[in-house]
């Protein structure tokens, strides 16, 4: 091999390293399990657990890792099941796991601390 053909395949190889190291980026910020506040409404039922972020409209997978909001939700009392409620809680993302959440969410959202929730939703986007 020559020179040229060397160095093409070095940067090549160097080329794909950074589009790989970029695409998975986000994978890497989600699974860090920086915490945060959000908001939005909740669902609970006997086949999904989700949440609509009020902010950005995106829904997510429910994991209560503190056991809390799903008992705070079954204090309610609802004759049916999946009845929104709006919440506020400390969580973190993570990515979902394809062999237990529908593959229409990609991320699943572990509550740490539920913060406030109320049946009484919220005019507009969550307000």
């Amino acid at each position: 091999m020559n020179q040229f053909n060397k160095n093409s395949v070095v940067l090549l190889v160097l080329l794909l390293a950074g589009v790989i190291v970029a695409c998975n980026r986000k994978d890497a910020e989600e699974t860090a399990g920086t915490s945060r506040v959000i908001k939005g409404l909740y669902s609970y039922g006997p086949e999904i657990k989700s949440f609509t972020d009020c902010e950005e409209g995106r829904e997510y997978w429910v994991t209560d890792s503190a056991k809390t909001l799903e008992l705070a939700y079954s204090n309610f009392n609802f004759e049916k099941p999946y009845e929104p409620v709006y919440v506020e809680v400390e969580c973190h993302m993570i990515k979902s796991d394809s062999l237990i959440v529908s593959a229409d969410f990609d991320s699943t959202m572990v509550v740490t601390k539920v913060l406030k929730i109320t049946k009484e939703i919220p005019d507009g986007p969550c307000n």
